[in-house]
């Protein structure tokens, strides 16, 4: 299920499954500009970041994000029908790739406000369901996400930290779950184990961060 996919750093995820899809590009560290599909949670810089798009975007990418992300993107230079703009609890088709939007927000904190209207992502692809979080902390949307595979951030301090993450993914019981957001900006690096230690054993824990 994992074949193909790379946590590159902090949220930072590339799949190459005969789509490159990219999510919340960060610290890239060549021009690679090889991005079939660009997928943006959220307007903070660790998420969306122009310089690190300007890696990977090519005249064909297609930029899925946000309502509030608009101005910039034009700004930026996207072309209109490369964009594709999405709000909370929405299902969309691009490139073939179906996906709906799964608020992210917080709800002990303020860094994420629902009224933001920024998401995660559920995105299934060759038969396989994906859940990207995004920055978020456990919700009663995510509570009821049905995925074969979970992204999910550990660090703490603007979501979830490693024990309520682990609580969520307990809940939800993917087979498989992914720590992500941890061990650079926030949460050390050894968050991905603690993680992990707290999941049930039918649920199969991959530590990807690079």
């Amino acid at each position: 299920m994992l074949n193909g996919i790379e946590v590159l750093c902090h949220s930072s995820i590339r799949f190459d499954k005969g789509e490159v899809i990219y999510f919340d590009p960060f610290k890239i560290e060549e021009n690679y500009k090889d991005a079939d599909v660009i997928f943006i949670t959220h307007d903070h810089y660790d998420h969306y970041s122009e310089e690190d798009i300007d890696k990977v975007v090519n005249n064909d990418t297609i930029i899925v994000a946000p309502e509030d992300l608009l101005t910039k993107l034009l700004k930026k230079g996207f072309e209109k029908e490369n964009i594709v703009l999405v709000t909370p609890n929405e299902s969309y088709t691009v490139k073939g790739l179906e996906f709906q939007t799964i608020p992210a927000y917080n709800t002990n904190k303020q860094f994420h406000p629902k009224a933001n209207e920024w998401v995660g992502y559920l995105i299934k692809i060759e038969g396989i369901t994906y859940y990207i979080a995004g920055d978020t902390d456990i919700t009663e949307e995510n509570r009821n996400v049905k995925c074969d595979v979970a992204f999910v951030p550990v660090g703490g301090t603007f979501t979830m930290d490693y024990r309520e993450a682990a609580k969520l993914i307990n809940e939800i019981k993917p087979k498989i779950a992914v720590p992500t957001h941890y061990g650079s900006i926030v949460g050390d690096k050894e968050d991905g184990v603690r993680f992990a230690n707290l999941i049930e054993r039918d649920v199969e824990v991959e530590i990807l961060m690079k």
